[in-house]
């Protein structure tokens, strides 16, 4: 498969499979390979790759009768007689040529069957093996706790333990689904090994989900009609950019919503175009935003490659089935707000409405281009990871989406060039909120865009017709008409200039980007960030004599490894957020603060505490015990004044 093939809209009829295809084009293909001779010609009696280009020379040299011309397509020119000048002949050849490519481009597109494909196989598995190796190597340690990922595990263990849909009030900040996905991955590992639910050792089951999403990458750029090197250069980038390394790690929602929604994208461009595949492909991509919501954001883009990948006589049709079951399935996460009469807001429950008002409501981060804004950081803090990716593949996006119209490789993937453009506009919005996550669903879009980018450059390159002066004696060639090439002329060919301005393309691509991936690769696999929680959460394990009576306020990266060890789940142990937020857990603490024991502050309840005012008043009330580490990512366990925990010798470790 190349990268220049039929547009979608010229494709054959619904469910060309490759038996029907094949003999539908033999009785015209043996007839074509008997009346038409002379290099470049030839027509093909299988599934026809991209035009290969010829040179005026060997077009010239063709002797074409009328029979083969008819042959070729009704249009095609007469033959020229072959006493005729030089130019005549190359005329006609082009001419020849032209009517070959428009036979080829109403024919079916070439079918590749993954589970079928040896070197396909071979390619995406042996980089699975790669980004597996890299991504799973001390994945424990690198990168440090987040609170995100340590809300998601409590919330997902809550669902395991039968105590509902999080471990406080559910009060629908995000749709269920994603953690309940989570539940389901760790639901084995937590019945083995209780004592391990925690989230340093639970984050090797999202190497199952990259590794699905890296497979997904490739198959989808395949049928987006990359080439091999073009598809294996997706799914390295996805892979192993280090901005993937350092976030699909995490037990992050986005992760696993990314995962269905490039499965939607691969069901939409399914080359054996099922209606099932496309209806399938609305409820992935439902699935997809029920597990994050904020990949609403990318469905324009799933709907424009169903659109373009879908046969124009069922194409309506098809459109509007995807959109009623991923609608169908959508509307099942506010039916379950109104079964539970939740739906709408009230002072005295939770509703659907009021946590997406809070969404909708959260305070700007600022405009990304703003050096003191909370967005600014957030993007600098993604170009320290990998400048190359989303900087490059912003450029590739709008290069694919200028060339739209002219390129067949554009109009192919132009659904991830629009997910990456509609992405990135959000993202320049004047005072919108940037959180550090949201670069996680643009990142298989940004290495499918860059890769057929460079698909398309390389065709150029490499397949631009060259245009002589009719008449020019350099159009002539001694060569005999028909004879096959000598091995002199395909080392010519190989080592001509073109593909030598792809090789120095490829070389400089490679020295720009090979070094800079490694060495942002260096801290996942060598550094370990999460040494300091580790060392916290023994403290409250050896050193508290009874820990079911002790309250101690903590984010919820050790919310988990406290509740294992023995404190009182909700009313024991609390998620910091909750004391300010939650009417129920702040009817636990009447005195608030002070009845509180300990407080742990790490760099999350030190950045939020301003805004909670339990919080902020247990720092102000509190002696440190014990601090791990130093400068802005220590923990110190701090005893507050006047609780009821017995005093603790101080010290830092």
């Amino acid at each position: 498969m190349t990268t220049t093939l039929p547009s979608p809209d010229e494709t054959a009829p619904e469910n060309p499979t490759r038996e029907q295809a094949a003999q539908d084009r033999a009785p015209a293909a043996t007839a074509a390979r008997g009346r038409i001779s002379g290099p470049g010609t030839t027509v093909p009696d299988a599934s026809p790759p991209a035009p290969t280009p010829t040179t005026d020379a060997a077009a010239a040299s063709a002797a074409v009768t009328p029979s083969a011309s008819a042959a070729v397509t009704p249009s095609a020119p007469a033959a020229v007689p072959a006493s005729a000048p030089a130019g005549a002949r190359t005329a006609f050849a082009r001419a020849a040529a032209k009517s070959v490519a428009t036979r080829r481009r109403t024919e079916p597109r070439p079918v590749v069957r993954f589970r079928s494909s040896r070197p396909d196989l071979l390619i995406c598995f042996g980089l699975l093996a790669v980004i597996m190796l890299v991504q799973g190597w001390n994945i424990t340690g690198f990168p440090a706790l987040s609170d995100d990922e340590g809300t998601y595990l409590s919330q997902a263990w809550a669902v395991q333990q039968g105590e509902g849909l999080a471990h406080y009030t559910y009060w629908y900040d995000h749709p269920p689904l994603g953690w309940i996905q989570i539940a389901g991955l760790t639901y084995l590992p937590s019945l083995i090994w209780p004592e391990s639910m925690n989230v340093a050792t639970m984050r090797p089951v999202m190497l199952l989900i990259s590794a699905i999403s890296a497979v997904l990458v490739y198959v989808l750029a395949r049928r987006l009609f990359l080439p091999r090197w073009a598809a294996a250069l997706a799914m390295a980038a996805f892979g192993l950019s280090p901005l993937s390394v350092y976030f699909q790690r995490e037990l992050f929602l986005d992760n696993i919503a990314v995962m269905w929604m490039l499965l939607a994208f691969c069901l939409a461009a399914s080359p054996s175009r099922h209606l099932w595949h496309q209806f399938a492909a609305g409820l992935a991509g439902a699935v997809s935003v029920l597990s994050k919501e904020t990949m609403l954001l990318v469905l324009p883009a799933l709907l424009v490659t169903l659109w373009t990948h879908s046969h124009r006589e069922t194409r309506k049709f098809v459109v509007t089935g995807a959109i009623t079951s991923c609608a169908l399935i959508g509307l099942s996460y506010p039916l379950y707000a109104l079964l539970n009469n939740e739906l709408f807001a009230s002072p005295d429950h939770v509703s659907l409405f009021a946590g997406i008002e809070y969404q909708l409501s959260r305070p700007g981060s600022g405009f990304i281009l703003d050096a003191g804004s909370g967005s600014h950081k957030t993007f600098q803090a993604w170009l320290y990871y990998d400048p190359i990716l989303p900087l490059a593949g912003v450029a590739a996006a709008v290069l694919l989406l200028l060339v739209f119209r002219w390129s067949v490789t554009a109009r192919a993937i132009g659904g991830p060039a629009l997910a990456v453009a509609i992405l990135t506009l959000l993202a320049f919005r004047p005072d919108g909120y940037l959180p550090a996550m949201y670069v996680i669903q643009a990142l298989p879009f940004l290495a499918l865009v860059l890769a057929g980018a460079a698909a398309s450059i390389v065709h150029m390159v490499l397949h631009r017709r060259r245009t002589e002066p009719a008449g020019d004696p350099a159009a002539e060639t001694t060569e005999t008409p028909g004879a096959p090439a000598t091995m002199r002329d395909r080392f010519r060919k190989l080592l001509g200039p073109r593909h030598a301005l792809v090789a120095v393309l490829a070389v400089l691509a490679a020295v720009a980007t090979v070094p800079a991936w490694a060495e942002g690769n260096r801290d996942a696999l060598t550094q370990d960030d999460n040494r300091h929680y580790r060392a916290a959460a023994a403290w409250f394990e050896n050193e508290i004599d009874d820990p079911a009576n002790t309250r101690v306020l903590v984010d919820d990266a050790l919310w988990l490894d406290l509740v294992h060890d023995g404190y009182t789940p909700g009313t024991g142990v609390f998620w910091f957020y909750k004391a300010d937020l939650d009417p129920a857990v702040m009817k636990t603490i009447p005195r608030g603060w002070r009845d509180i024991d300990y407080i742990v502050s790490t760099v999350t309840v030190r950045r939020d505490a301003p805004t909670l005012p339990t919080t902020a008043a247990a720092l102000a009330n509190s002696t440190p015990v014990v601090v791990f580490g130093t400068g802005d990512d220590r923990i110190e366990i701090r005893r507050i004044n006047g609780g009821k925990a017995a005093p603790a010798t101080g010290g830092s470790r």
